[in-house]
């Protein structure tokens, strides 16, 4: 019998680190605090838009299946993440070691906040990924850069709308919080249009490389589908 030759894309894998990376790296620039004027923003959002370029260029390129089974493991990677650092949070220091007060403030998650983020992460990225697909079957894959722009526009709109009620409500003053999630939204969608030229030529390097462009026709969109991909 011929054994099915299945190839393994090695651009694929090296998105699905960076998409990893890029969670990762952001849980822990949240704990920095950043002003800029009257606006009040984390450190998070210097590499957390860069998770929905990932998002949609994997979708542009794989599908969504593929996007999906992306998400998940890039949720899998960030909640080891955060259980690990909880652990070695609790665990005390050495009597010699006097750096608990810093640790704490970076791997100390408090519960809260940690149950919102990866509620807005799971929803805010699987809007986009679907966003992204039904738009590429609609527009027959014409006008990459609209249905980026689009797709984050609501990925980032769900995640803020679901992420600041959930991790501050009743920590800011709720007349602050829709200018506070406006702005979020604003700024990381405005990041994803100054970076859309790189985006698109990487979009159509993949794709000659890969020799991929997969169209979304007839799948499942149940998020929980995870094997099939």
């Amino acid at each position: 019998m011929e054994q099915e030759n299945k190839r393994v894309s090695v651009l694929f894998m090296l998105f699905g680190t960076l998409f990893c990376v890029c969670l990762i790296t952001a849980n822990v620039l949240e704990t920095k605090q950043l002003s800029f004027g009257p606006i009040n923003l984390t450190a998070g959002i210097i590499v957390f838009p860069v998770s929905y370029i990932i998002n949609d260029v994997v979708c542009e390129v794989w599908g969504y299946q593929r996007t999906r089974m992306l998400i998940w493991m890039g949720f899998a990677m960030n909640f080891l993440f955060v259980i690990f650092g909880a652990i070695a949070d609790w665990i005390p220091g050495a009597h010699y070691w006097n750096g608990e007060e810093g640790f704490h403030q970076i791997f100390g998650l408090a519960p809260r906040i940690a149950l919102a983020s990866f509620i807005a992460f799971i929803i805010g990225s699987f809007a986009n990924a679907y966003v992204m697909s039904r738009m590429k079957l609609s527009s027959e894959g014409r006008h990459f850069s609209a249905r980026a722009i689009l797709s984050t526009i609501v990925g980032e709109g769900a995640d803020s709308i679901i992420f600041f009620p959930l991790a501050l409500g009743g920590v800011i003053p709720w007349e602050e919080m829709p200018s506070l999630m406006l702005s979020q939204v604003t700024l990381k969608t405005v990041y994803e249009i100054i970076v859309l030229p790189i985006t698109i030529r990487v979009v159509e390097f993949t794709k000659k490389h890969d020799h991929e462009d997969v169209y979304d026709n007839d799948i499942n969109y149940n998020i929980f589908n995870i094997l099939k991909i």
